[in-house]
């Protein structure tokens, strides 16, 4: 029989009896439809299980039997409700042969436990919801648990945190496949702020804002308005009318690091914007992110993402606004 090969443009929900409604819901509209502006091809979604399922309250219908995992680019295992209970045989054969016929598998929340009791966390770093962190390691001595982290990605098979850091997975995969304009595209029609980093050093993206009332809510859109400036941190602090070492604590507590490294991390998306959607030189680019000349801009862009400017470039390269490219097609496989 001929090996099934996937379609790397659609999307398949794992369901069975005891899956959370969030998760799966959010998955749906995050992949279901493409928002307003976005050109060139979107996923197709499918919904792939036994039979209906019911997932806290809901009654879901699939479209396909669990065998249509199979034939899915991306397969995703939303979180699991109710972790001592073991997932079904059928799930698990299911999410094995989506494997080994090159499924990108991804899991939301507790659905790592899915995963892990498929074997396909094995030898590999994954993470969950914080408060089932242990139980996972426990269970699966052979699963890397790391609780610290909103998501992990393997390549292949890739697990988030629970509840909104599944919202950050869910748009970085968005931002591996199609760029970060259409990421960010998607970030805005769900009213959600562009998704946080991982914790991986190969996309960078914008950390959460500070709230309207906290000390630096002015502070942070006054220096996204000046990236182009060699802005100091003692710049930073001189706005905010603080001392540094009172800005730093600040900037810790509402972005979670300081405030040269998140500097750093807008100039490198702003970087990865310009690379995506203009024809400016490296050269004007490191100009237009503060980065000063482009042999600055290369060594912080390839420390930050893992690629230099011009691959990064040839990777995302959008035209026509938030939209993708031929070039940039069916690079993951």
């Amino acid at each position: 029989m001929p090996r099934t090969i996937p379609d790397v443009d659609t999307v398949a929900l794992a369901v069975t009896d005891g899956m959370l409604h969030f998760e799966l819901a959010l998955a749906y509209e995050v992949f279901g439809s493409a928002p307003d502006g976005v050109t060139g091809p979107w996923y197709r979604l499918v919904v792939c299980g036994p039979g209906p399922v019911r997932a806290g309250r809901f009654l879901i219908a699939p479209d396909q039997g669990l065998d249509g995992l199979s034939r899915a680019g991306t397969v995703i295992v939303p979180g699991w409700a109710d972790i001592d209970e073991p997932p079904p045989a059928d799930l698990l054969d299911a999410l094995r042969a989506a494997h080994h016929a090159g499924s990108r598998l991804v899991s939301l929340c507790t659905g790592a436990f899915v995963l892990a009791s498929a074997g396909l966390l094995d030898g590999l770093r994954a993470t969950t919801h914080w408060a089932h962190a242990r139980a996972l390691a426990d269970r699966h001595p052979k699963v890397e648990v790391d609780p610290d982290v909103l998501y992990v990605d393997n390549g292949s098979v890739l697990t988030s945190a629970g509840k909104a850091a599944a919202m950050d997975l869910c748009l970085h995969l968005i931002h591996l496949d199609r760029g970060s304009a259409t990421a960010n595209a998607v970030a805005r029609r769900l009213v959600v702020p562009p998704h946080r980093d991982g914790g991986q050093a190969q996309f960078i993206t914008a950390p959460m804002p500070a709230p309207h009332h906290h000390p630096l809510a002015e502070l942070l859109p006054w220096v996204l308005e000046r990236l182009d400036q060699p802005l100091t941190v003692e710049d930073l602090a001189r706005r905010a009318r603080m001392s540094s070492r009172h800005l730093g604590r600040h900037f810790r507590a509402a972005t979670g690091t300081t405030p040269l490294q998140w500097l750093l991390t807008q100039r490198i998306r702003r970087a990865q914007e310009l690379l995506e959607t203009t024809d400016d030189s490296v050269d004007a680019v490191a100009a237009a992110t503060g980065m000063g000349t482009a042999t600055t801009l290369r060594r912080h862009f390839n420390r930050a993402v893992g690629l230099p400017p011009h691959t990064y470039r040839r990777t995302f390269r959008t035209r026509n606004g938030p939209g993708l490219d031929d070039s940039s097609q069916h690079l993951r496989r």
